[in-house]
């Protein structure tokens, strides 16, 4: 399935790049996209999917004009309790076995109030469901990684998703599980 998600991005890459200065694609290793919800209306609940990939066809003239895409493999969920994660890969919630990766691709970016923060709209596709969001995106910066001698560039993505939007978890309430989740998505990336 992850090998889906990485035949995506190669596609994204190929039909964008002859457009784009530069392509940067994350480092899985240093790569996460995390998740919270509230349960029984007073407590955090957080996971991660631990497998994803990001690629930037980054424009170094006008970052806006750059294109972002991430995926994320649904079976990678982990919340560090094996039945309730198997229990969100089900179909009660995320029925991975249908539906095994989250998808983004970038429609537009525009600069933010402050340094390094941008607007990123695009289409998120979960659960078999498209849906347009908006979703905050930080540049961290860049810096010669020491040990491959390497530059490397880091993004933050940062949002909150209502799960009925994309049917998840139709069965919960809100008094069990919040329909609002809060995302960040953590990237390190290099050039290709």
């Amino acid at each position: 399935m992850f090998k889906k998600m990485i035949s995506l991005v190669a596609v994204t890459l190929f039909t964008v790049s002859a457009f784009a200065q530069k392509v940067l694609v994350s480092d899985a290793a240093h790569s996460r996209i995390q998740f919270t919800v509230i349960h029984l209306g007073i407590n955090d609940i957080t996971g991660n999917f631990d497998d994803n990939s990001m690629a930037v066809m980054l424009d170094e003239k006008s970052f806006i004009n750059s294109k972002i895409t991430f995926s994320s493999d649904i079976n990678s969920i982990s919340t560090h309790v094996e039945a309730r994660d198997n229990h969100l890969k089900s179909a009660d919630f995320f029925d991975a076995a249908t539906y095994p990766t989250m998808d983004f691709v970038s429609t537009s970016i525009a600069k933010g109030k402050h340094k390094n923060y941008y607007t990123m709209k695009g289409n998120l596709t979960m659960h078999g469901v498209t849906k347009p969001v908006s979703l905050v995106l930080v540049y961290r910066g860049s810096t010669v990684n020491q040990m491959n001698k390497k530059v490397t560039y880091a993004y933050q993505v940062l949002g909150t998703l209502k799960r009925s939007d994309f049917g998840i978890g139709a069965k919960f309430p809100e008094a069990i599980v919040s329909d609002m989740v809060r995302i960040k998505g953590d990237f390190e990336l290099t050039e290709k």
